[in-house]
């Protein structure tokens, strides 16, 4: 299994690339991670991780002049920089010389050059980002969390198969249960885009619960929870914001005094599965999903963890075939979801 890895893509590039490469090359011996950027750098950062007496292997570096940064527009990224480090990677995946992609850089760049290079699964009229949300009993996963602004009911359609096709290999369920946004539960709510997606939506063979609230995103009440991309990513990053706040305050609640600084050493084993439990880092990459190809965007502030992390779901997403699994599921549900 060949995973190439955008090596100029996250705030902390290549650090946090060079050391989760290293760690996911460690943990399974049958991946190769190529690294593509500037050859001289990564060469000399993974030299000096040599040098603290580190073993290498696995690693392998393809060199990419251009670097994308988060100030740089899709439609220019497309145009002009075709030999990005971002760009490079992806058509190693194309070229059949890598299995899947992986970057922590500018998302919508990726979108754009998944487009450009490996065009859309047959029946997938817009590819969606499905990422991970912490919920009771596990998690949810979000679909979409902020590639499509603007959408249409058929394209919340496609989002719910793609998502639960997602979810069944994540969380190893055959039928994951499909809900839509809502601003209430009764049928008579939400807005003439949820209600005619509920209509196509109910007419698949998907298992579907109906409109959700925001707050079943967190209380495992459904196992997909269907979005545009615009609501998705707000709902995103005010959960990451939620969640670096709790921690703050309890930083700041425990350092008072004696008594809650005892409290936080009876309750650290808690907090800490807690932390974990919240942590983007723990989940890796979300899946551009819809795209003829495996694609993974990394959160920007991604550590040497999440990248490993990333990695390993990238290798197990390729070995289980989802993008099969999609192009049937669409295939099979294509008379009920046609506009």
């Amino acid at each position: 299994m060949r995973i190439a890895l955008d090596g100029f893509g996250s705030d902390r590039a290549p650090e946090s690339e060079i050391m989760g490469a290293i760690a996911a090359a460690e943990s399974s011996k049958d991946l190769e991670i190529i690294i593509t950027g500037d050859k001289t750098i990564l060469k000399n950062a993974i030299n000096a991780v040599k040098k603290n007496n580190r073993r290498v292997s696995g690693i392998k570096i393809v060199h990419a002049s251009e670097r994308i940064t988060m100030e740089d527009s899709p439609s220019s990224i497309v145009r002009n920089k075709k030999n990005s480090s971002l760009r490079v990677a992806y058509e190693l995946v194309q070229n059949k010389e890598a299995d899947a992609v992986i970057s922590a850089g500018n998302s919508g760049a990726s979108l754009a050059i998944a487009m450009l290079v490996f065009k859309r699964i047959k029946g997938i009229d817009r590819p969606a980002i499905a990422t991970v949300m912490p919920s009771v009993g596990g998690y949810t996963v979000l679909i979409d969390a902020g590639a499509n602004v603007d959408v249409k009911p058929h394209h919340l359609a496609q989002f719910a198969i793609m998502g639960a096709e997602y979810t069944a290999f994540m969380k190893d369920i055959k039928n994951p249960k499909i809900g839509i946004l809502s601003n209430g539960e009764e049928s008579s709510k939400g807005n003439e885009l949820t209600r005619e997606a509920y209509k196509i939506i109910q007419n698949t063979d998907l298992n579907f619960y109906g409109y959700v609230e925001g707050r079943e995103i967190f209380n495992g009440r459904v196992d997909v929870v269907v979005c545009d991309g615009f609501t998705g990513n707000v709902i995103l990053k005010a959960s990451e914001s939620l969640a670096e706040m709790i921690f703050n305050l309890l930083r700041e609640e425990i350092n008072k005094n004696f008594m809650a600084k005892i409290g936080f050493f009876m309750a650290k084993k808690s907090l800490k599965k807690f932390k974990k439990l919240v942590d983007h880092n723990e989940y890796g990459g979300a899946p551009l999903l819809g795209v003829n190809g495996a694609a993974f965007i990394a959160h920007g502030g991604a550590s040497a963890r999440a990248v490993t992390s990333a990695i390993l779901v990238a290798k197990h997403f390729v070995e289980k075939g989802i993008n099969s699994n999609i192009g049937c599921k669409i295939e099979a549900n294509a008379n009920n979801i046609s506009h």
